[in-house]
């Protein structure tokens, strides 16, 4: 036997042990810009199927990310189902996360062009808040909004600074009363 015989025989008993006893072989991003970005599968899918994860139109093509029985069964797609429509749409991500870090949006070369594939990856939710408060305050009236009154007293970051100033007096900032003190 060849060196290159011996090392694929060894390769496929790897492959075959890691599948029988179930450790995972881990595959990282084929490029580093991927590894930094995350596919919003809910914009792929809606352009591949319409957002209909258990779609089967007959075209040889199944589920939301309309994956072929082919790709399905190389990506372990069939230990979940037989075809990706069978599957949940958890499952059917999990293997498009598999299938993207082999091989980026390659398999989806219309529909992974489109706006807001990618996730944003800002952590704006876990910023503290900038805001400060002036000091002064302001009784809501009839008819006033969170972002007439930032506009009226000139407020930094508008509607949104306001509500972060007043989050422990305001539930909603789409919900204020009448009478309700506010810090400006």
């Amino acid at each position: 036997m060849s060196r290159i015989g011996s090392r694929r025989v060894r390769l496929a008993l790897v492959l075959a042990t890691a599948s029988v006893t179930g450790a995972g072989i881990l595959l990282g991003p084929a490029t580093p810009a991927q590894a930094a970005r995350q596919v919003n599968w809910d914009v792929v899918a809606k352009c591949e199927s319409g957002g209909r994860w258990h779609i089967n139109t007959g075209n040889g093509y199944y589920g939301g990310l309309q994956f072929s029985r082919s790709t399905w069964k190389s990506n372990g797609g069939a230990r979940y189902a037989p075809t990706a429509d069978r599957a949940t749409k958890a499952e059917q991500i999990a293997i498009a996360n598999k299938l993207y870090a082999k091989r980026g949006l390659k398999p989806w070369p219309t529909c992974g062009k489109k706006a807001g594939v990618y996730k944003k990856t800002t952590t704006t939710a876990k910023k503290k808040s900038t805001a400060k408060a002036t000091g002064k305050t302001y009784v809501i009236r009839s008819g006033d909004t969170l972002a007439s009154i930032a506009r009226k007293f000139k407020v930094k970051g508008g509607w949104r600074t306001l509500y972060a100033l007043n989050k422990g007096t305001l539930k909603s900032p789409n919900l204020i009363f009448a009478g309700q003190r506010i810090r400006l």
